[in-house]
């Protein structure tokens, strides 16, 4: 039997609902959750049982985009919208590991991932992190705060994981995606993950509704089409928008096609 981790002490938790945030990190094997969160993650595993492959398959995508960002595309910067709890080869370890000049700066509306990710995700003394509580539907925050640390005179990596698919209307997903890619240097690079019900159909549907009603996090699903239409006017990399298990896969790769697809586009 898991045991409640200890969070740090903040008026704005609430462990009665699951979160997102907790739940994925249950599925990635973390310990940042509580019952409520592993009840809802098994409760959602009894209908998809490959869903935490799905977990650790996006995981292993953002590592493989991150590592062309950096060898290939030649980005020393990163901003991370969605950071999510922390867990293993987060953005700036697997950027660093490559580069330690590389700059982050981490986004995201919960304040308990704000204060696990001040306190676990540190930089190298010639890189730096940066960490700001806002939420993606407010571009004109998270550009702000940014500019703090990031130089938006050079070519930034902008990593929206798994965020997007909470953004149910779909006026505001593409006007706040799009505000912040406008936003971005020429040569700056969009890299983008979203649910999918193409490869499960109705099941994930089922689930996503069940989740909501218990009084989690929102998310829905998009097609294939609705996600490429947030690249519009990109140069989208081959190939294109695919399930993340099958974006520029390592040789050795076997992973299953999962229910989040994801796409990298270059900006400009």
């Amino acid at each position: 039997m898991t045991e409640d981790r200890e969070f740090p002490s903040n008026s704005k938790l609430d462990t009665t609902v699951p979160h997102s945030a907790r739940i994925w990190n249950y599925w990635l094997g973390g310990k940042d959750n509580f019952a409520v969160d592993r009840a809802a993650g098994d409760e959602v595993i009894a209908h998809i049982p490959d869903i935490p492959i799905g977990a650790k398959s996006e995981r292993a995508f953002l590592k493989r985009v991150v590592r062309f960002l950096v060898e290939d595309a030649g980005i020393r910067q990163f901003l991370d919208v969605g950071t999510g709890l922390p867990s293993a080869d987060n953005t700036h370890e697997v950027a660093q590991s490559l580069d330690p000049r590389c700059r982050v700066v981490y986004i995201d509306n919960d304040p308990l991932v704000m204060t696990h990710a001040r306190a676990l995700l540190t930089s190298t003394p010639q890189g730096s992190c940066d960490y700001v509580e806002a939420d993606l539907r407010q571009p004109d925050t998270i550009l702000a705060s940014a500019r703090q640390t990031l130089d938006f005179s050079q070519p930034i990596g902008l990593m929206l994981l798994g965020v997007v698919n909470h953004l149910m209307d779909d006026d505001v997903a593409y006007g706040a995606v799009a505000q912040l890619v406008q936003a971005m240097p020429i040569g700056s690079y969009l890299v983008l993950t979203h649910s999918t019900a193409e490869i499960h159909g109705e099941p994930m549907l089922r689930v996503m509704r069940e989740t909501t009603e218990r009084g989690g996090t929102p998310i829905r699903a998009r097609t294939k089409r609705e996600l490429e239409r947030f690249f519009d006017g990109l140069d989208l990399l081959e190939p294109g928008v695919v399930t993340c298990s099958r974006w520029r896969p390592n040789p050795e790769s076997d992973e299953p096609e999962v229910y989040l697809f994801g796409g990298v586009a270059r900006i400009g």
